[in-house]
C-alpha cells in the first residue's frame, strides 16, 4: 500500500467513524506482537515451541499439568517485560470519544488493552493474569506473579489452571453473547491485527457486515477479513491507528 493509498483510505475511514454512533473493535495477536508478545500460532504448527495437544488443550492438561503451567508461566513472564504500544493507546482514545457506545473485543490474553487504559473490554479467550480453580471454580486475578508448576486455590486448595479458553473448549457464554450483540449493533467495526481464521471470534466480522456496519481492517497485510472490509488500512497498527485518531481530532 503506497503512502497516497493509505492516506486516502485513512481519510475515508475517518469520515465513516465521524458518522458512526457506535463502534466495536476486534483485536488479535498482531497488535500485541508490535509490543513484543510472541504470536501464539507459529508457521511450523507449534505454539511457542510446543504442540497444541501438550499445552493448550484439556487433554494436555490432564496428561501433564506441570508442563502446562511451565508454558503459561513463561508466557506470563514474557508479558511482564512488555508494554502497550501506540496502537493500544489509540484505541483508548477512540473509546474516550464514543464512551458507552464503544466495545473492544479481544482474542488476546495478555491484558495489554486493560493496561493501556481501555475499560469496555471483552477478553473472549480469557486472561493470562487470571486463574480458575478446577474444584470450586473460583476465578482470581493473580497478576503476573510466578505461580510455580502446581499452584493451589487459596480457598479450597484445589488445583488451579490458567483461566484461558483452550482449543476444544467453548467461549464463556455471557462474554461471547455480549460480543455478538456489540458486533451486530455497531455502526463501524474495526478489525485490528487478526488473521480472522480463529473461530468463533472471526464470525463477528460477517455478523457486523450483515447488520450494515462499515468494516475497517487494520493489519500488516490482507487477511481472511479483507473480503468483508469496506476499507483496508495496511501497515503496523501502532502507526496506522494514531494516524486515524489524528484525522478524527
Amino acid at each position: 500500500m503506497t503512502d497516497d493509498e493509505l492516506n486516502d483510505a485513512l481519510d475515508r475511514a475517518a469520515r465513516w467513524l465521524r458518522a458512526a454512533k457506535s463502534v466495536c473493535v476486534l483485536t488479535g495477536a498482531g497488535i500485541s506482537a508490535e509490543s513484543g508478545v510472541p504470536t501464539f500460532r507459529a508457521s511450523d504448527g507449534l505454539w511457542e515451541g510446543h504442540r497444541i495437544e501438550d499445552v493448550a488443550s484439556p487433554d494436555g492438561w490432564d496428561r501433564n499439568p506441570a508442563l502446562v503451567w511451565q508454558f503459561y508461566n513463561a508466557r506470563r513472564a514474557n508479558v511482564a517485560t512488555v508494554k502497550p504500544n501506540p496502537g493500544h493507546f489509540a484505541l483508548v482514545a477512540l473509546e474516550d470519544r464514543f464512551g458507552d457506545n464503544f466495545k473492544l473485543v479481544t482474542q488476546n490474553v495478555d491484558g495489554l488493552h486493560l493496561q493501556a487504559g481501555s475499560r469496555r473490554v471483552l477478553e473472549i479467550h480469557g486472561s493470562l493474569r487470571q486463574t480458575r480453580c478446577t474444584v470450586c471454580e473460583a476465578v482470581a486475578n493473580r497478576g503476573l506473579e510466578p505461580l510455580g508448576d502446581a499452584p493451589e486455590c487459596p480457598q479450597c486448595h484445589g488445583r488451579l489452571r490458567p483461566h484461558i479458553v483452550w482449543f476444544g473448549e467453548g467461549l464463556p457464554d455471557d462474554i461471547w453473547m455480549e460480543a455478538m450483540v456489540s458486533a451486530s449493533e455497531c455502526d463501524a467495526l474495526l478489525v485490528v491485527g487478526t488473521s480472522a481464521v480463529v473461530h468463533p471470534a472471526a464470525s463477528l466480522i460477517p455478523i457486523a457486515r450483515r447488520k450494515g456496519a462499515t468494516v475497517i481492517e487494520v493489519n500488516i497485510t490482507r487477511t481472511e477479513a479483507s473480503a468483508y472490509a469496506d476499507i483496508g488500512l495496511y501497515g503496523p497498527s501502532g502507526e496506522v491507528l494514531p494516524k486515524l485518531l489524528q484525522r478524527l481530532e
